[in-house]
């Protein structure tokens, strides 16, 4: 199996490949607990940057579903998801197109050398169908992924990340270079946690919102030469 040792960078997906946008949950959560979509209440917090599982249970609570209920209809959810993102891969395209510099952004990073994922609370059907949307060209390497789907506890995903990256290359993950890309606070905590390299990208947040939380590199946007430098100074300190 081919290595390429430049470093590791890891993808969020929605609100830093892509725009987030809620309303494939919203048909989901409707269709498994049998309510209207009018009647989906996101909470106030715990929605972004969270896992889709843990956003559903939270969600459906705060729709009016008894917790125990919540917590029964996850398993139908990962069907229903399934199908709405199914369907939709049309209009998917249509409502979140990728963010400016991101192709060129993970192709030049490919082309130097690094090995490319993402972690996302996305379930991976979900994940698959947005990246396939992008027409990336296969840089992003998706069997070594962390999804939602693999922990509801976004914070265990950097360890999926780790144990699929050394299984397929038969090398440990080193966290010093690994850079997770997120818009976040949680995704710079979620980094954080494993030892990562964390930088944020400012298209949700502002840029004095997200350095609070005392990110390696705040980013305005995936300009790629940015983008670039940023994730290669990173790998090089030590």
């Amino acid at each position: 199996m081919e290595h390429r040792d430049a470093g590791l960078v890891v993808w969020d997906v929605d609100g830093t490949l892509i725009p987030a946008d809620l309303r494939w949950l919203r048909r989901s959560i409707a269709r498994t607990y049998g309510i209207d979509e009018a009647a989906v209440t996101f909470p106030e917090k715990k929605v972004h940057g969270y896992t889709d599982e843990s956003i559903v249970i939270d969600t459906a609570i705060t729709s009016g579903i008894a917790p125990a209920e919540a917590e029964a209809g996850v398993p139908h959810f990962h069907q229903v998801l399934a199908e709405v993102m199914e369907a939709g891969r049309d209009e998917l395209a249509h409502v979140q197109p990728p963010y400016p510099g991101v192709a060129c952004s993970i192709a030049e990073l490919h082309r130097r050398g690094f090995v490319q994922t993402v972690l996302t609370g996305n379930l991976r059907v979900a994940a698959e169908i947005k990246i396939q949307s992008m027409d990336l060209g296969g840089e992003l390497d998706l069997e070594i992924g962390g999804y939602g789907s693999d922990e509801r506890d976004r914070f265990r995903l950097p360890g999926v990340v780790a144990r699929r990256y050394e299984g397929k290359y038969g090398l440990a993950v080193l966290p010093h270079r690994t850079v997770v890309v997120g818009d976040a606070p949680n995704d710079i905590a979620c980094a954080r946690s494993a030892g990562f390299r964390a930088v944020v990208v400012a298209h949700r947040a502002s840029r004095e919102e997200l350095s609070s939380y005392g990110p390696d590199a705040v980013l305005d946007s995936l300009e790629p030469d940015l983008v670039v430098a940023t994730i290669a100074s990173l790998v090089q300190q030590v």
